[in-house]
C-alpha cells in the first residue's frame, strides 16, 4: 500500500518535542489514523494521552516509551512498542516547524492507498456471483466519494461570522438561487419565498386525490417556469403519463383528449407552443420501477455533477424499496432518514409523496392531519415541511367548494403553518394558482 515513512517519523517526532502539534494538525483536518506505521502511531496516541499530565513543554521518549509498554502490557496496543533507545532516536528526526507539510504527504498517500483499497473492493464486488448493480455501484460510489474525507477539516464557526449573514436576510428577500418557486403564490409566500436548499418535503394525500398531478406541477413550476434543474422519479406512472400532464397542464389541453388523440386545432396550436418550451427544460423524469436508496443517492450525485440538480421528486414514498428492519415501520423509517440526508449533503430539496392511512375517512370532515401518514414510521419527524392535499368533492361530488383543493402545510420546520386553497384542474392534469387568477 502507498505511504510516507519518512514524513510518518517526522510527525511522531515533532508531537513529542511540541506537543501542540497535535491540535494544530488535528485542526488542519489531519487523521492520526493515515499513519500506516503502527508504532508512529501510537507515539501520536502516548502523546495525546501524556499531555494531561505534561501541561507544557515537550515530551521526552522515556514517559513516551513507559505509555507505551503500559498499553502493550494490558493489550491495547497489539504492535511491539519502540524501545527507549528507538524513540530517542526518533526525536532527532522532530520538525515540528514543517509538520503540516509533512502531514500533508501523509494525508496524499493514504488517499492514495484508499483508492487502491477500493479498486480491490470493486474487483472482488465485480467477480462475485452475487453481484448487484444497483447496490454494488452505489455503494462504490459512496466509498469514492468518501475518500478524501472532505469534512474532516470543517471546523465550528464562531457565531460572529454568522450573524452578519442573518442580519442581511432581514432586508434581503430570497432569491431563486436560495429558493425554489412552488409555483403558487400563496403557498411560496407562506414557506419564505418557496422550496430551501436541504429541505425534506412531504406531500400526503388519500389514492385519487391528486398527488402525481400536483407534484408534477411542482416540477413544471421549477424547470419549466424557472429552468431550475430536475429529477421527476415516479414510480406510480410511466414517463409517458408524466408528460402527458405536462404537456396538457401547459398547453391547456384535456388530458381525455389528448389519450383518445382528439385535440382539437386551437388545442394542437397550443400544444405545438407548449412542447419545445417543455423539451427547453432542465426536467429529467425517470419511470425505473425499482428504487432503493443507494440507487436514487447515485442518480442524484449523477445529476448534481453533471446538470447543477436543486430539485428532486419522488412519487412516492412506501412504493421504495427499503432496506431490512424488523417491520415495514421501522423500513420506511430508514428510507425518511436516508432521504433526508441525502438532501443536506447535496444541498437539494427533495419533495416526497407519500399515501395517507384511512384516517381521514374515519373523521366527520375528512381533513387530514399530519398523523395519517400511512406506515409513517419517522417521516413527520424527519420532514422539514409536511404538506397535506385535501379535495373536499373527493367525498361529496356536490360539495360547494367542487373544484377547489385545499394544500394544507401541517408542519414547517422554523415557518408557518396555514391552508393555501388552489384550483384543482385535473381535466388539464394540473392545479391552477387562485391568488393569480
Amino acid at each position: 500500500m502507498p505511504c510516507d515513512i519518512e514524513a510518518e517519523r517526522a510527525i511522531a517526532a515533532s508531537v513529542m518535542e511540541r506537543p501542540e502539534v497535535v491540535d494544530e494538525l488535528a485542526a488542519e483536518g489531519f487523521d492520526p489514523a493515515d499513519i500506516t506505521t503502527e508504532q508512529f502511531r501510537w507515539v501520536w496516541f502516548a502523546v495525546e494521552e501524556l499531555r494531561t499530565r505534561f501541561k507544557d513543554g515537550e515530551i521526552r521518549w522515556v514517559p513516551v516509551a513507559r505509555q507505551l509498554e503500559t498499553w502493550h502490557a494490558d493489550g491495547r496496543m497489539p504492535a511491539r512498542p519502540l524501545s527507549e533507545i528507538q524513540l530517542a532516536d526518533l526525536y532527532s528526526w522532530s520538525q515540528p516547524g514543517a509538520a503540516a507539510w509533512y502531514a500533508e504527504r501523509v494525508a496524499k498517500k493514504a488517499i492514495a492507498a484508499r483508492i487502491v483499497a477500493l479498486g480491490h473492493d470493486a474487483t472482488g464486488r465485480g467477480n462475485s456471483a452475487a453481484f448487484d448493480p444497483d447496490t454494488d455501484v452505489a455503494a462504490l460510489q459512496d466509498a469514492l466519494d468518501g475518500v478524501a474525507k472532505p469534512d474532516t477539516a470543517r471546523q465550528a464557526k464562531h457565531v460572529r461570522e454568522l450573524i452578519g449573514a442573518a442580519l442581511d436576510r432581514c432586508i434581503t428577500p430570497p432569491t431563486n438561487e436560495q429558493r425554489i418557486p412552488t409555483g403558487f403564490i400563496d403557498l411560496d409566500a407562506l414557506l419564505c419565498g418557496g422550496w430551501a436548499p436541504g429541505q425534506m418535503v412531504v406531500i400526503g394525500a388519500r389514492p385519487a386525490m391528486g398527488k402525481s398531478t400536483i407534484a408534477s406541477g411542482f416540477a413544471r413550476a421549477a424547470a419549466v417556469k424557472n429552468g431550475i434543474p430536475t429529477l421527476f422519479h415516479t414510480l406510480e406512472m410511466s414517463e409517458d403519463e408524466i408528460t402527458n400532464g405536462l404537456l396538457c397542464a401547459q398547453a391547456r389541453v384535456a388530458l381525455h383528449h389528448l389519450k383518445q388523440g382528439a385535440v382539437d386545432d386551437a388545442g394542437v396550436i397550443r400544444a405545438a407552443e407548449a412542447g419545445p418550451k417543455i423539451a427547453a427544460a432542465p426536467l429529467y423524469i425517470d419511470d425505473v420501477s425499482h428504487l432503493t436508496l443507494p440507487g436514487l443517492r447515485a442518480k442524484v450525485r449523477h445529476h448534481v455533477r453533471a446538470d447543477g440538480l436543486r430539485l428532486v421528486i419522488v412519487d412516492y414514498l412506501q412504493l421504495m424499496t427499503a432496506p431490512k428492519a424488523e417491520n415495514r415501520q421501522n423500513e420506511v423509517s430508514k428510507l425518511s432518514r436516508g432521504i433526508k440526508l441525502l438532501a443536506r449533503e447535496f444541498g437539494i430539496t427533495v419533495i416526497i409523496l407519500a399515501q395517507l392511512n384511512r384516517g381521514p375517512e374515519q373523521r366527520q370532515d375528512k381533513r387530514p392531519m399530519k398523523s395519517d401518514l400511512r406506515e409513517s414510521g419517522s417521516i413527520e419527524q424527519d420532514a422539514d415541511i409536511v404538506i397535506l392535499l385535501h379535495r373536499e368533492d373527493a367525498y361529496e361530488r356536490e360539495s360547494p367548494r367542487a373544484g377547489e383543493a385545499d394544500l394544507i402545510v401541517d408542519k414547517h420546520r422554523g415557518g408557518q403553518i396555514g391552508n393555501v386553497t388552489v384550483a384543482a384542474q385535473l381535466h388539464y392534469a394540473s392545479f391552477v394558482d387562485m391568488a393569480a387568477t
